[in-house]
């Protein structure tokens, strides 16, 4: 293997290539004794790296030892000697030749503890010897001329306190020093040195100090609570924040030393501190780091290669895979998946930190860092940082801009406008809602990710040049697909496009799908004649203009299947529903190819009353009552939970809810609007039928917030949405589909907890009370309400003759 091939193997796969270099050189260890030393040298990723690197540059150094070399590749000779490796070499001291047990380096040359130490002329007795320490005054000395301070520490600094603040605690400043170096006492003597030097470093001048541990002892005094001691803020930023790293002769926090670090990034261009240098020695920003195509690895969570976002011991997670730990949001107070705001510190939710709102102090449309949810402040009001929030070329909005180019919004507009202008440079009138729509989108950089979908643009392109109609048959001809139907969902929430009912038309589109791919030319016919003219025409008149449900499609869709599974057996049998006779009906019903059973009998009811089939009998099943069992304390336990626990989404909790308590299939949940919800006389009232029913405060309170803090996922095109519960395209309410999987993933099973809800419901309340109150037909509450034991009819009878007997 050529030296590049190990370069390469070096990014790929750098403890594989030290095992193998190593095992090469040495044959006393077998390689899984290798990989085990090799793993516990190298840690991290850019370690191992780094010194697979040096030993595929120089594989030499195994059995030589000889400087210069990284740090690690000594580490890693030391580690295999006491291993039992008797041909690698242990490293040996560049000017003596000594072979060494642990290291000493100036720069790349490894050096032994006599050959390595510094030597002056020392001020007290004049020689030249090696520096064994140095004095108060940071003068070189020599064993023979020790810097001897016999006074206490102790005592010195609780002089020093007891000047600024008198009665401060001995005991308390003691554990104080103890803790700030309590394996170093002459590193302790020289913190008192300084203290005594400065006093002031105590009282807010503590970014002066020479030493990072005098920072430790003033915390620890403040935690204690000596008086007077004062937290020493960042001479840059003037927060006061952990200040421990020297810049011009003074400590500042981490945020002023990456500021005073900054570099343009030589792939994105991003002015940032640099994470890494490329092999030119050109500076990368985090962001290229961790993105390259040589950092990513396979994540245990999906099984996929990307970006790292966190290590466990399991191995590394994806961002999609890495959970969000569980914290009480610093600006709306819910206790849900969060972070922690770099620019304040403090937590933050998910909600909070994607959405935008009015700031308070500057009342400009920004997305917010601190506040509260009523009364929000951006970025630039919160850190007022000209360093931090760089004003826009194009705008002039400041901002927190990565590179030199204009804001996303600003990006966001210009390449919308390269879209949707015409060829004389101008945006059609029937696109300019669409335009502003899509400009003032919250999110600016998720509309540019959502712009850079190859067909995204292509067909946002060819309605504003013309190729392409602004119509939902144009629309049509492209391949069906989720991004298709959010196109037609953002111009039709924007005005562009009238709206349809779109499941309707994807039944339509079914039905003649499935019925031009029959075989036979009769049962087409027949098959055209049951979907167009009973089940559509029926569907449409039940519906009376309202759109059609997601459950309603697939019932549909299972009648006409139904039909077709039917028909293909016949002809498989050389017959046909004219011909076909009871027992010929009855052979297929109990035959292992019988699919749909119950919903073929429609179908072929539907031909008897059609006169297109004669002599058959396919009775209706008559529902006598729900078929799995009723389990109420699971059902409250379930709904306690909901109740109280405020880690759970308020919108799952509110759905869950209705379907526990009210028996709300997740179709109904899904389609309701804020009308719904009536506030009057101080009670809370939600319309599922004709007659609103009172909210418990529990309820009530969910009920409110999903009001208020409701969010579409979609953030393009956004609208105000009349939907309590808004799906992820534009001006569409959430699927009956999508609402049922959230309710499952709490463990809920629908079926059995509506059926159990609805079961206690009609044992309390008439039938005709049930239908007002709940929006079910009364036909249903009646079945119901026998179900239940509970016929108010034969109790209202039974009364009025106990009255007359009487």
């Amino acid at each position: 293997m050529t030296a590049a091939d190990h370069l390469d193997r070096a990014v790929a796969d750098p403890i594989g290539l030290i095992t193998d270099l190593v095992a090469d050189a040495e044959k006393a260890l077998d390689a899984d004794t290798i990989r085990v030393v090799v793993t516990a040298v190298v840690g991290g990723r850019a370690k191992s790296r780094h010194l697979a690197k040096a030993l595929a540059m120089r594989p030499a150094v195994l059995t030589d030892g000889r400087s210069p070399a990284p740090r690690a590749v000594g580490d890693l000779l030391i580690e295999l000697r006491k291993a039992g490796a008797s041909t690698i070499a242990a490293p040996v001291c560049a000017e003596c030749g000594k072979q060494l047990r642990t290291l000493q380096r100036k720069g790349q040359d490894w050096f032994c503890s006599v050959c390595g130490q510094e030597t002056a002329e020392y001020t007290t007795c004049g020689n030249v010897r090696r520096v064994g320490f140095r004095d108060r005054k940071g003068l070189p000395r020599c064993k023979m001329c020790p810097d001897i301070d016999d006074r206490d520490p102790v005592t010195v600094v609780h002089e020093l306190i007891t000047t600024i603040a008198s009665g401060a605690d001995r005991d308390a400043i003691a554990e104080a020093l103890r803790r700030t170096a309590p394996q170093r006492p002459a590193y302790r003597q020289r913190l008192v040195w300084a203290l005594e030097e400065n006093p002031r470093l105590l009282t807010g001048e503590g970014h002066l100090a020479p030493h990072r541990a005098i920072l430790k002892f003033i915390d620890l005094l403040h935690e204690a609570g000596v008086a007077g001691i004062v937290r020493p803020a960042c001479p840059r930023c003037r927060r006061v924040v952990r200040i421990d790293k020297p810049l011009d002769g003074q400590r500042v926090c981490r945020n002023c030393i990456a500021k005073s670090r900054i570099e343009e990034c030589v792939r994105c261009g991003a002015q940032r501190e640099p994470a890494i240098r490329d092999a030119q020695g050109r500076p990368l920003c985090p962001n290229c780091l961790v993105t390259d195509p040589a950092n990513v690895e396979v994540c245990v969570g999906c099984g996929k290669r990307r970006r790292v976002q966190n290590r466990t011991s399991d191995g590394p997670l994806c961002p999609n895979c890495c959970p969000l730990p569980i914290l009480v949001c610093s600006i709306c107070g819910r206790t849900a998946p969060g972070t922690h705001s770099r620019l304040t510190g403090l937590p933050r939710c998910g909600g909070c930190d994607r959405r935008q709102a009015h700031c308070t102090s500057c009342g400009r449309l920004r997305g917010i860092h601190s506040g509260t949810a009523e009364a929000s402040i951006c970025g630039p009001c919160t850190a007022p940082d000209a360093e931090l929030w760089r004003p826009c070329p194009t705008c002039g909005e400041a901002e927190r801009l990565r590179s030199s180019g204009p804001c996303p919004r600003c990006t966001l507009k210009q390449r919308l406008h390269e879209l949707l202008a015409n060829d004389s440079g101008s945006i059609p009138p029937k696109l300019q809602a669409l335009h502003e729509a899509l400009a003032s989108t919250e999110r600016a950089a998720t509309g540019l990710r959502w712009l850079s979908g190859g067909i995204v643009s292509t067909v946002l392109s060819d309605l504003g040049s013309g190729r392409r109609l602004l119509t939902h048959e144009a629309l049509d001809e492209l391949p069906e697909g989720k991004v298709v139907e959010h196109i037609r969902s953002v111009l039709v929430a924007s005005g562009a496009l009238p709206t349809r009912d779109e499941q309707m038309v994807r039944l339509e589109r079914h039905v003649k799908d499935l019925v031009t791919s029959h075989a036979t030319a009769e049962g087409r016919k027949i098959l055209h004649r049951y979907a167009t003219w009973h089940l559509l025409r029926r569907l449409r008149r039940r519906n009376r203009g309202k759109e059609t449900t997601y459950y309603q499609l697939q019932v549909a869709r299972q009648h006409l299947r139904a039909g077709v599974y039917l028909l293909n057996w016949l002809e498989g049998q050389n017959l046909t529903l004219a011909t076909c006779r009871q027992t010929d009906l009855e052979r297929w019903m109990t035959s292992d190819d019988a699919r749909l059973r119950q919903e073929a009998g429609h179908f072929v009811r539907w031909a008897l009353a059609q006169k297109i089939a004669r002599d058959l009998s396919f009775p209706a099943e008559r529902w006598n009552g729900p078929s799995q069992p009723m389990d109420d304390e699971a059902r409250w336990a379930t709904a306690r939970r909901l109740l109280h626990d405020d880690t759970l989404k308020p919108e799952d909790r509110l759905a869950g809810l209705l379907l526990l308590l009210y028996a709300q299939w997740p179709a109904a949940i899904s389609r309701l609007t804020v009308d719904h919800i009536e506030e009057t006389d101080g009670a809370i009232r939600l319309r599922l039928g004709a007659v609103p029913v009172e909210l418990p405060a529990a309820v009530a309170e969910l009920a409110l917030q999903q009001v208020e803090v409701r969010r579409s996922h979609a953030v393009l095109g956004r609208t105000d949405s009349p939907w309590l519960f808004p799906g992820g395209q534009p001006g569409r309410p959430i699927s009956a589909w999508a609402m049922g999987e959230r309710l499952r993933k709490l463990g809920i099973r629908l079926a059995q907890a509506r059926s159990t809800a609805l079961f206690q419901l009609a044992t309390e309340l008439p039938a005709a009370a049930l239908a007002r109150t709940l929006g079910i037909d009364i036909t249903v509450a009646v079945k119901w309400q026998r179900a239940a034991a509970g016929d108010w009819a034969a109790y209202a009878a039974e009364i009025s003759r106990r009255k007359k007997d009487s």
